[in-house]
């Protein structure tokens, strides 16, 4: 297909380019995407609104990047529309614990991904994640300083991982460090698989204060391998009531419970 038939004629064939590149990217510019296709950045603007009002993309500040779930293989995808509200409340009453100029810590995750989307459009802090959608959209936030946790790529989800990360984690600090589970009982929190446990423990010895997130599904879901006991919980958001263990539980450790 020509550049001319694109320009004049290929509305959908642009939008299909621009989706494919921003799959394989995960933030476009404008300006590049104009470049790409030989428009103008008016067109593309107008292609990009389109693509936003279907929940394809997400407008950030001079260009598009993929919405939470978006990044990656369609696991992360499918459990980033699960229980999307409740995430989002989540992510909204977590961001509300952070304060002007904070260093935080967001884990992987599709529900500690909603802390960053609920940041305040001027948050002047600094983040540190090894989560991919995490850091993509941070490329909207030109006021918050960000550090990128390098390591291997775990496609499921959507992190690094590894040694890389490991060294540069233990170097740093964060007030509050954002964590992620795949289920919780009274005796603490849980993920599907032990890959995930480097970064997790490493990111939690670096915090004064660990706030695991959570929506209600995995209060009754189970995972094989344990992250911690509720005693390096200092703070439970969910979106719904505890199981009368489970509250017992944050009760005996003192561990604050915030209901989204």
């Amino acid at each position: 297909m020509s550049v001319e038939a694109m320009r004049y004629d290929g509305a959908p064939q642009r939008r299909t380019h621009i989706m494919a590149a921003l799959r394989r990217a995960g933030f476009l510019s404008v300006a590049d995407i104009s470049a790409q296709l030989g428009v103008s950045q008016m067109t593309i603007r107008r292609d990009l609104r389109r693509l936003a009002e279907s929940g394809e993309v997400l407008l950030v500040h001079g260009g598009v990047s993929l919405p939470p779930g978006g990044v990656g293989g369609p696991g992360y995808a499918s459990r980033a529309l699960s229980h999307a509200g409740a995430k989002r409340a989540i992510g909204a009453a977590a961001a509300r614990l952070v304060q002007p100029g904070d260093t935080i810590g967001v884990d992987s995750g599709t529900t500690t991904a909603e802390v960053a989307h609920a940041l305040p459009e001027d948050f002047d802090g600094c983040v540190i994640t090894h989560s991919v959608p995490v850091l993509a959209h941070m490329l909207s936030r030109p006021r918050s300083r960000v550090i990128g946790i390098g390591g291997e790529l775990l496609h499921d989800n959507q992190a690094m991982v590894g040694f890389a990360a490991l060294d540069l984690v233990r170097r740093m600090r964060v007030r509050l460090l954002f964590l992620g589970a795949s289920a919780v009982d009274e005796r603490g929190a849980y993920v599907r698989s032990e890959v995930e446990l480097s970064a997790k423990h490493a990111l939690m010895d670096i915090a004064d204060e660990v706030v695991l997130l959570v929506d209600a599904s995995k209060l009754t879901a189970t995972a094989p391998v344990q992250v911690c006991g509720f005693d390096r919980i200092d703070t439970l958001v969910v979106d719904g009531p505890l199981p009368d263990a489970v509250a017992a539980a944050a009760r005996r450790t003192g561990t604050r419970v915030v209901t989204a």
